[in-house]
């Protein structure tokens, strides 16, 4: 079988392209006699951020490459990412199957979401909705959890019948370290041995509720709880920031800007808790990389997050400040419990791998390929 694997252009996404990336990583080793085809976009367009800049993305993304598809021979597509959607119009008269990725629906549930990341927010909107709108021509859409199923279903009136949860998986590489090497990274970042170190990774938008890890952390020092923040991924925004300053809570913040692979693996390492109280998540990978690097878990109990952290982690709603403060108070104090949240994440994540993930990709392929 041929199957082209449409992607994102290099680097538009980190996700995306860790989605890829395992995926045919996966779907290599369960069906190596299979050739896949990679699509990507072109980058020849300038970078910056003028006005030519973001007219010549537009016209690769939305034009240039979806025309270039059609000449490709396949006997499946699978477009990886849904933002890619309006692919769909373009090979509409495609004989080929036809699969879609779906991660999430966020920008619909909560458009304010894009406000923050586009720089002429309508226009980000627009186009984004017009590629969401070519889902409907899909043959099948992959879920990445039950939630991001449910959102497709409602928001897109695509029958379930059409839809199939395959969840993400975890790159092998997150792992627990020795606990020397643990101890010789935490003297390095300067965080004294009875210091509870809370962690924050990803970006900073409306939807990640940073504000609720700031109130949270904010309540422990109160209580003269010797807490330290450690936020990996994006810089805290202007509200963000402003509050830190306002409640002096610089001192209690480590901000690591965005580390490689093996800096991030460390990172979790050296953290006591994950606290991601999120609004809304189509998956929650952070939780993955968390547990399997032992370290608990606190998130909220919100969309897809209880599905993937399962009994190995502490849910609490993502408005409840005394709540996610508790749990954190909770894991410092009691020991055991902590304890068995790590055994109980480092076997939850042994389900989610790329070769399960890329077998029931695999699978769903044939489904359709038997039906031409």
């Amino acid at each position: 079988m041929r199957v082209g694997i449409i992607r994102r252009a290099p680097k538009a996404s980190f996700s995306m392209d860790v989605y890829a990336d395992g995926l045919l990583r996966g779907l290599k080793t369960v069906r190596p006699a299979w050739q896949f085809i990679e699509l990507i976009p072109k980058t020849s367009y300038p970078n910056g951020t003028s006005k030519f800049s973001g007219i010549s993305k537009y016209y690769e993304r939305y034009y240039q490459y979806p025309s270039s598809i059609n000449r490709c021979q396949a006997d499946i597509f699978h477009i990886i990412d849904h933002s890619d959607g309006h692919i769909l119009h373009w090979l509409k008269h495609a004989k080929q199957p036809k699969i879609v990725t779906c991660h999430d629906l966020v920008n619909l549930v909560q458009p304010e979401n894009i406000q923050n990341q586009a720089r002429i927010p309508w226009i980000s909107m627009m186009a984004w909705k017009f590629a969401i709108g070519g889902l409907v021509q899909a043959d099948h859409i992959i879920a990445v959890s039950k939630h991001t199923a449910k959102d497709v279903n409602h928001l897109l009136d695509i029958v379930p019948e059409q839809i199939t949860v395959i969840p993400n998986a975890v790159e092998p590489y997150f792992k627990q370290l020795p606990q020397t090497q643990v101890i010789a990274l935490r003297q390095k970042l300067d965080i004294k041995p009875q210091t509870f170190c809370l962690l924050n990774v990803g970006s900073s938008h409306p939807r990640k509720n940073i504000m609720a890890v700031l109130h949270t952390l904010q309540i422990l020092r109160s209580q003269n709880f010797p807490a330290v923040l450690l936020k990996a991924g994006a810089d805290f925004s202007t509200e963000q920031k402003a509050f830190i300053g306002a409640h002096g809570l610089d001192a209690n913040i480590m901000y690591l800007g965005t580390p490689d692979s093996s800096a991030l693996v460390e990172i979790y390492n050296v953290a006591d808790v994950l606290l991601a109280p999120s609004l809304y998540e189509g998956f929650g990978m952070t939780l993955l990389e968390a547990m399997a690097c032992g370290t608990p878990v606190v998130t909220s109990n919100v969309t897809s997050l209880p599905d993937v952290s399962g009994d190995a982690g502490i849910l609490a709603s993502p408005t409840d400040i005394e709540a996610l403060s508790k749990a954190v108070y909770t894991l410092a104090h009691q020991s055991d419990y902590r304890n068995l949240l790590i055994q109980k994440g480092l076997e939850r994540v042994k389900a989610f791998t790329w070769e399960k993930t890329a077998e029931e990709v695999a699978t769903l392929y044939e489904s359709f390929y038997e039906k031409e």
